[in-house]
């Protein structure tokens, strides 16, 4: 049956306060449907701000996360209300728990269709680890959504079916520009957390240094490990290293503009939109080869790739694009040729089916009962 527009989604996801790829991924597809006379969207924030005084809470560890609850609740049960549709973005562990699981609650306690967004490359270990999150996946929601083939399968494995709709990028944003000539600018614009495996990217660099001593390393990010990697690059006497924080996504592409090379080791990995915006940029990249990361990247197209925590074969792959600059080049631009499926135009029509799909189901299901529980006509 036809259903009215504009569809009112509500996004559950982290706001920008939280740096990091779901965040970046929720705001991108609020711009995405700023102005559009198909779909109504807005952010509802797994993490609100409360008032004062209460915000000041939010410094103490384990306290902030029961104040964040307290508010998250009743956030919940106020915005979904409104909502025709509940988008709700999902990782994995204890954020699972944390964020999408209220949301989801919440949202079926008002009788919202449910669209979960999963992102976590670490998937296949959470959800053989957690019955719960099965059983979310399986029963609770209308309909799974993932960015990418990888994780698709991986879902699948359990017998969790889900449909892909992959991240999405701002082309604008990201000016392409060919290296030439190749300096051996290094970016990488991943958290310094253990999945990402930074200190692996530290000990290429520091082969890669000693091959060409005048190599710079810009780390773009912040974590728990950030200490152990600054330490780490003392350890191994590293130079020209910049710790460059935490930057908004407003100023990222600078950046990618300064830099010549993309470099990334994560242990575990979806679909990053580091490299995406990498690929846009035209900056070659040379990466782990794990989880979803060659359905994105296949190796010697787009980029070069390398096994789980090595960083021989990283320094080597750095190194053959810094000898064969040409090489580099041609990788690059067989890249940015690959941005065209991630732009907006794209993803809207893979979301707007989506939410259709589900807001649908639902009327479907509303009239069918409300047919069934009607008494019947004497004639």
């Amino acid at each position: 049956m036809a259903i009215e527009h504009p569809l009112r989604v509500a996004i559950v996801a982290a706001s920008l306060r939280i740096l990091g790829g779901q965040a970046v991924q929720a705001e991108r597809l609020l711009q995405g449907w700023r102005g559009d006379r198909r779909i109504d969207a807005w952010l509802v924030p797994i993490d609100p701000v409360p008032p004062r005084p209460f915000d000041s809470l939010l410094r103490i560890k384990y306290v902030r996360t029961a104040v964040t609850q307290l508010w998250y609740w009743p956030l919940l049960l106020r915005e979904l209300r409104r909502a025709d549709v509940v988008h709700v973005f999902s990782a994995s562990y204890s954020s699972f728990l944390l964020a999408p699981l209220p949301a989801v609650l919440v949202a079926r306690l008002l009788g919202r269709p449910v669209v979960l967004n999963y992102h976590s490359g670490e998937a296949a270990d959470h959800l053989r680890r957690s019955a719960l999150a099965r059983l979310v996946l399986r029963t609770s929601v209308d309909l799974n959504v993932v960015p990418s083939a990888f994780l698709r399968d991986v879902l699948g494995s359990f017998g969790i079916p889900a449909r892909t709709v992959p991240n999405t990028i701002d082309l604008r944003q990201f000016a392409y520009r060919v290296r030439d000539p190749l300096r051996p600018r290094l970016l990488s614009t991943r958290n310094f957390e253990p999945i990402y495996n930074v200190a692996c990217l530290l000990r290429a660099f520091a082969r890669i240094q000693r091959r060409h001593p005048e190599a710079r390393l810009t780390l773009v990010g912040s974590g728990s490990q950030e200490a152990v990697l600054r330490g780490l690059a003392g350890e191994l006497d590293l130079r020209h290293v910049l710790f460059a924080g935490r930057v908004p996504p407003s100023a990222i592409s600078e950046y990618y503009a300064d830099a010549d090379i993309y470099l990334q080791t994560p242990s575990v990995d979806n679909m990053p939109l580091s490299m995406l915006e990498a690929f846009a940029s035209g900056l070659p990249v040379v990466s782990t080869g794990v989880g979803g990361v060659p359905a994105i990247l296949t190796h010697g197209a787009h980029g070069l790739l390398a096994s789980d925590d090595d960083d021989e074969a990283i320094a080597a792959h750095v190194m053959t694009l810094l000898e064969s600059p040409s090489y580099a080049r041609t990788l690059a631009a067989a890249a940015r040729d690959t941005c065209v499926q991630y732009e907006w135009p794209r993803a809207r029509e893979g979301w707007l089916a989506v939410y259709e799909s589900v807001a649908e189901r639902q009327a479907t299901s509303v009239t069918s009962t409300d047919s069934c529980s009607s008494p019947a006509r004497t004639i």
